[in-house]
């Protein structure tokens, strides 16, 4: 039986972190990413959540002319000319990553119906996509739909 000497051991102890490193690094660097991936679905969420209380607080006040709404749910990120770099994770101009649902409940107009008062619901649907590696084996998809909602009372015009 031979005897280990310190110098030995020193030896393979630091192969055995060189494997731990190689094990572990992996599994921090996914844990990481999909840390990354978690805040950038939520900070998207948050803009379209903005968005559909811009287009809602809109129509409160305007309830029937959709497209107006649909453009001021559409434009609340402020630009400075069109040739700028659009800063936010979701581009709300485009149309075909971005939908925009308007829903009026009860008359569009101001007054209750059925005792509820009428009100304007705003929905932007945006599909999110995952950059988490296997994330979309997992779940099934590569996208998550994000929807940014807000309804709000509609103030204008006073029903007939």
């Amino acid at each position: 039986m031979a005897v280990k000497t310190k110098k030995g051991l020193r030896q393979k102890e630091k192969g055995q972190s060189l494997i731990e490193l190689a094990i572990s690094l992996p599994v921090i660097l996914l844990i990481l990413l999909g840390t990354i991936d978690f805040g950038m679905a939520l900070f998207s969420y948050a803009i379209l959540r903005d968005a559909a209380q811009e287009g809602a607080l809109y129509g409160s006040f305007n309830p029937t002319n959709k497209q107006a709404i649909e453009n001021r749910a559409r434009n609340i990120l402020p630009r400075t000319d069109e040739e700028s770099i659009f800063s936010s994770p979701v581009d709300l101009r485009n149309t075909d990553a971005v939908s925009v649902e308007i829903k009026t409940i009860g008359a569009a107009c101001q007054g209750v119906t059925s005792g509820a008062a009428n009100s304007i619901r705003v929905s932007v649907i945006y599909q999110y996509s995952i950059i988490m590696p296997f994330a979309g084996d997992i779940i099934g998809s590569d996208t998550i739909r994000l929807t940014g909602a807000a309804t709000n009372v509609i103030l204008q015009p006073p029903c007939p």
